[in-house]
């Protein structure tokens, strides 16, 4: 047996500790724990949407004139050029028919209308992407106003649904990829796990990279972090999950050998 008894309450996904101890528990235990921490992160998503960038979209739809469209692949803007709609630290809207490069945010991403394409800038680098010619787009206060107002909400929704369900069915995937490493593990290790409790110990093994990535998403929309920090804390919650596959099966008891039999106390000799 190992020296410290093994974890018999699964509960708390944060410590090595407390992710072996869903190797034991039921199917429905870690299905619950895991649901908690993936509303926390859709929680974090809707968080910085609200508050980090949906603000400057609406600082930039009041800046619009009261006439202008996309049509034919081109921009038809008869206000002034070039001009900074809005600008946050995470996002910034500005018109430069030309793409003269006179107008540089310092936001993290900068998109840039022209006449015929929109540029967008940022840490990764430029992209440019052209106006679609077969669509007629609104650019101008009184059309776009009632439309974002009608989708914003819509956005947020999805945006939480996608991030509870898409991260339960990330987990179950990767789950189903690494319970036979962790099974291998656990019986190079001689620790007692089957591999039924080998996917329950893999699954809750993701769940301290998912809060990491949810604390750091928040921080980054207060301020705390920087892009190239958020960057860094996407790898490090891949990097995370690994660390925890490989060290909470030490938490685990040790599997006991199995009893030999005397070949004297049998039969006759017995009695």
């Amino acid at each position: 047996m190992s020296v410290s008894k093994e974890p018999a309450f699964a509960w708390e996904p944060i410590t090595p500790r407390g992710v072996a101890a869903f190797a034991r528990a039921s199917f429905e235990r870690l299905f619950v724990v895991q649901a908690m921490v993936a509303l926390l992160a859709a929680a974090a998503v809707v968080w910085a949407l609200s508050d980090g960038i949906f603000p400057t979209v609406n600082a930039a739809i009041g800046e619009l004139p009261e006439v202008a469209e996309i049509h034919g692949g081109k921009l038809d803007w008869r206000d002034d050029s070039p001009v900074m709609l809005a600008e946050g630290r995470i996002l910034a809207f500005s018109v430069d028919l030309d793409h003269g490069g006179s107008l540089r945010s310092p936001a993290d991403f900068q998109f840039e209308f022209g006449s015929d394409s929109v540029r967008i800038f940022s840490l990764f680098g430029e992209t440019e992407i052209s106006y679609p010619s077969g669509y007629v787009i609104a650019f101008n206060v009184t059309d776009a106003r009632p439309a974002w107002g009608a989708w914003a909400p819509d956005i947020l929704g999805l945006a939480a649904i996608g991030t509870f369900f898409g991260l339960l069915l990330i987990w179950a995937v990767l789950a189903t990829l690494y319970f036979l490493p962790v099974w291998l593990i656990c019986l190079f290790c001689n620790r007692d796990l089957n591999l039924r409790a080998s996917w329950r110990l893999a699954g809750a093994a993701l769940m301290p990279g998912a809060l990491l990535l949810s604390l750091a998403l928040v921080l980054y929309d207060l301020g705390g972090f920087d892009i190239v920090q958020l960057c860094f804390a996407f790898g490090m919650h891949i990097v995370l999950g690994w660390i925890y596959l490989f060290v909470s099966p030490m938490f685990l008891n040790r599997a006991l050998p199995k009893e030999k039999k005397n070949p004297f106390v049998q039969g006759g000799l017995n009695r």
